[in-house]
Formats: C-alpha cells, structure tokens, sequence
C-alpha cells in the first residue's frame, strides 16, 4: 500500500524551515513543496539523496550492459561485478 505523499505548501516552508528539514530527515520520505497548490519542488534528506543516487548508477550501469549486449559487445561479467561492487562499498562509506 502507497504511503500518502508529505506536503508542504511553500508558505510553511517560509515560516518554520527547520522544521520541515527536520521531518524529511526523520521521516526519509520525500516531501513535496507545492506553491499555489501545484507541487514544484522536492525536498529529501541528504542519506535518502544519495542512497536513490547510488541506486540510479546501479541501473544505468545494467542499462548500459544490456544495450551492449543487444548490440554484440560486452564486458564480462567478473568486471561489471567488480564495477557493481565498487559501487555499493562506496555507498557504505
């Protein structure tokens, strides 16, 4: 079940930023920033950004492997595994 997005209008972001910094390191849930009652913004922790980042990378990476692969080329797989791991120990530092 989808948990009900966090939303703060851009005003209350404006009177009591700190708090609302607060609840999007506390909660690691996005929190959308609306103004005029359209969402513009989206506000995250900095763990949250990087863990979603380091994510991403993983799949741009199988991605790439994958049209490299559609295509007759490639890379063996003890160097993407090695490439992959590379990655998620930085992740952990």
């Amino acid at each position: 079940m989808n948990k009900v997005p966090d939303i703060v209008p851009i005003t209350d972001l404006r009177q009591d930023a700190a708090a609302v910094v607060g609840r999007a390191r506390s909660k690691r849930q996005p929190i959308i920033i609306t103004q005029r009652g359209r969402a513009v913004a989206v506000m995250v922790s900095v763990e949250e950004y990087e863990r979603v980042e380091q994510e991403r990378q993983i799949l741009l990476l199988l991605a790439k492997g994958d049209k490299e692969i559609a295509a007759g080329r490639g890379v063996d797989l003890d160097a993407v595994l090695a490439e992959a791991d590379a990655l998620l120990e930085k992740g952990r530092e």
